[in-house]
């Protein structure tokens, strides 16, 4: 990327190096000349660029150190985001982040939303893939997927617990030769489950009211619906589109 390229491709192409983990917390951004001989742009351009990433909190200044990538304990990744990354890099996770307490259960459906999503019957099995986001110490989304039963069964290993070597619809897709298309993200607020509280580890008081943010994906191939995903971010927390 170089010769005429603006402020916001310029931010762009940091903020991919920091989703990424190219540019980890603490590290020492580039300094403005070394952007400009980059990209060969103007002062202003690359300033406006380094203003735009202080002011969506992805960079800081430090006496004596110049700009640095800042730290984001309260700030986790879509899963959109996440898919982009694998998509661009192959790595699962973010700067220090990693994933705990997976499960895989056949269960009944007796959600009659997530029924609705995978265009099934209430109480028709589904399969329940499920996990806990971690960046550091802090829990930071409860991640859950419903499968439809067409999918587990071309892809029997999604059955077990383990986090699978890949996103298990790449198997599916080279099994039965269908393509897959995911919705548009939806996101929205409602009152957490006692589950989801406790998968993230809230000290909350019985029966307390606690508002949580919930992220919505779902995956169709030509049949209908293949799979279902709602992410539970924890309360205080904010997500981010472009980790």
């Amino acid at each position: 990327m170089s010769g005429n390229t603006g402020y916001a491709e310029i931010a762009t192409f940091f903020r991919r190096q920091i989703a990424d983990g190219t540019l980890a917390p603490g590290d020492s951004m580039p300094t403005q000349k070394q952007v400009r001989q980059q990209f060969g742009a103007s002062i202003t351009t690359v300033n406006r660029a380094f203003q735009m990433l202080k002011a969506e909190g992805l960079t800081a200044a430090r006496v004596g150190q110049g700009t640095t990538v800042a730290e984001r304990p309260r700030v986790a990744a879509t899963a959109t985001a996440r898919l982009r990354r694998i998509s661009r890099t192959g790595r699962a996770y973010g700067p220090k982040e990693r994933s705990v307490d997976h499960q895989a259960r056949l269960l009944s459906c007796a959600d009659p939303d997530v029924a609705a999503e995978l265009d099934i019957e209430l109480h028709d099995e589904v399969l329940v893939r499920s996990r806990v986001y971690m960046k550091g110490n802090v829990r930071t989304i409860a991640s859950f997927s419903f499968i439809n039963p067409r999918g587990w069964a071309a892809v029997p290993e999604s059955l077990s617990p383990e986090p699978l070597e890949r996103f298990w619809q790449e198997d599916y897709k080279e099994r039965t030769g269908r393509t897959t298309v995911k919705l548009p993200e939806r996101r929205g607020a409602r009152l957490a489950y006692p589950y989801e509280l406790a998968m993230l580890k809230v000290d909350a008081p019985p029966n307390a009211a606690v508002p949580v943010l919930v992220l919505l994906n779902t995956w169709h191939d030509e049949d209908g619906p293949l799979e279902h995903w709602q992410d539970v971010f924890a309360p205080g927390l904010w997500d981010s589109d472009e980790e």
